[in-house]
């Protein structure tokens, strides 16, 4: 807390005060108030006006009971939440995490970082975040239905195109997205197809929502490399996580020319020094959906699978995707990275990195490129699924993907100016901060109090 200027200071006491045990939804505040004492120096009025501490209240906590059968006819009872941050900018928009993790304060924090890159993408849409602590590993198709439709029930009262508009996040993909859509459309008796993305392409999905997430950060890491005149030519790649955003980083890098020798998934980490065979990964975690142990014996040779005794992050790299879940990744890591000779670190997860990592790596001279403007791919390309749906229209996989990599490259040029502007220079983590920061402020200030 010394980080922080004394008016802040006393916001964030407030935050510690109000939402007690919810450290994630702490770190998360802590790290964009300790962005901001350039900000409240410059215009105090942001803090007379009560402007921050607003945006650290949300607007609408929902939280509910899921009861739903399993395949042996027992009751099984969840939680879901579903926390509407702030609707300044637009419809709260902000996907939904099926996790036993889940509890209130992760909603939050991913609700908090969600106003931001959303703000950051330059499109209408607010902040919010949902989801249940319910776990879909090992449940059959027809108990993930029934939960899906379960949890759908109580949360369609909340929803709407212009309201609140849920997507996917860890543990919902395609499959547990049309459940929930089904569900939607069954109750409401209307095919609002805005009301949820991530759908698939053939009833009202957008071309490139599935890889967006992790082409965007590969985008965003491509223009570091740009401005530093380089590029992802022959560069060696590490990305964490074998799940959507990962699989898709994977792919754009090869495609820029980069080599990933490792990925990871809960149960472990594979090394593969010819680089991933993404077709392999895809068989073994998309179609199959087994655990990455499974490509290392399907791929033979040099392939390593490591259970213990180690971190994806001792694999020597010059660029990391850390790109599987919050805090993964920490101040241990973070100088064996350095150590190592890594130059980039490109978030595709939700505040992957520790507050002791993002510091080591700071005061290494390592560019860490925080998740709220590396991974807005995916909100951003949700927001563009909105557009198409709204417009009755269907956009092609070129056409979306040149809109999503002009995106990331608008975040880009914001963040940098950004922090050139309050003092920072090549700050990626200050420049998405306050650039993010200023546009929700402004729009609240200008709807009153509310």
């Amino acid at each position: 807390m010394s980080e922080l200027n004394p008016r802040l200071h006393e916001i964030y006491e407030e935050v510690l005060r109000r939402n007690p045990g919810e450290a994630e939804f702490h770190q998360a505040v802590f790290e964009v108030l300790s962005s901001l004492g350039p900000v409240v120096a410059k215009h105090p009025d942001y803090v007379d006006s009560a402007v921050i501490r607003r945006m650290c209240e949300p607007e609408r906590q929902i939280i509910f009971r899921v009861p739903w059968l399993d395949d042996n006819g027992n009751v099984q009872i969840n939680r879901g939440f579903r926390v509407e941050f702030n609707s300044a900018l637009g419809p709260y928009k902000g996907g939904l995490r099926f996790h036993p993790s889940v509890y209130l304060g992760i909603v939050k924090f991913l609700g908090f970082e969600q106003i931001f890159k959303n703000s950051l993408t330059g499109l209408p849409i607010g902040g919010g975040k949902g989801g249940s602590d319910f776990d879909p590993k090992g449940r059959s198709d027809n108990e993930i239905m029934r939960f899906c439709q379960s949890f759908m029930t109580e949360l369609y009262r909340h929803l709407g195109e212009y309201t609140d508009v849920p997507a996917g996040d860890i543990g919902v993909g395609g499959r547990e997205i049309g459940y929930l859509f089904g569900q939607y459309k069954r109750i409401t008796n209307r095919y609002e197809s805005g009301v949820l993305t991530g759908k698939g392409l053939t009833w009202g999905g957008s071309q490139v929502r599935t890889e967006a997430t992790g082409y965007g950060a590969v985008f965003f890491a491509d223009e570091i490399l740009k401005t530093a005149k380089d590029s992802f030519e022959g560069k060696r790649a590490v990305v964490s996580g074998s799940g959507n955003v990962a699989i898709y980083a994977i792919e754009k890098i090869h495609q820029l020319g980069g080599v990933v020798v490792a990925c990871s998934d809960s149960s472990g980490y594979i090394v593969d020094e010819k680089g991933i065979d993404l077709e392999l990964l895809k068989e073994v975690k998309e179609v199959k959906r087994e655990r990455i142990e499974a490509y290392a014996t399907a791929r033979g040779g040099a392939t390593q699978f490591v259970n213990s005794g180690g971190s994806i992050w001792d694999v020597p790299c010059q660029i990391a995707f850390p790109s599987a879940t919050q805090n993964e990744l920490d101040g241990n890591h973070a100088a064996t990275l350095a150590r190592n000779g890594c130059k980039i670190i490109a978030e595709g997860a939700n505040m992957p990195c520790t507050p002791e990592a993002a510091k080591l790596f700071t005061e290494a001279g390592v560019t860490l490129a925080p998740g709220k403007a590396a991974n807005a791919g995916g909100v951003a390309t949700s927001a563009l699924e909105m557009q198409q749906n709204a417009s009755r229209d269907s956009w092609s996989f070129e056409y979306t993907e040149q809109r999503l990599a002009a995106i990331m490259q608008s975040i880009h040029h914001r963040c940098l100016v950004t922090a050139d502007e309050y003092g920072a220079p090549g700050n990626y983590v200050v420049g998405a901060n306050i650039a993010g920061f200023i546009q929700v402020a402004d729009a609240m200030t200008a709807l009153g109090l509310i």
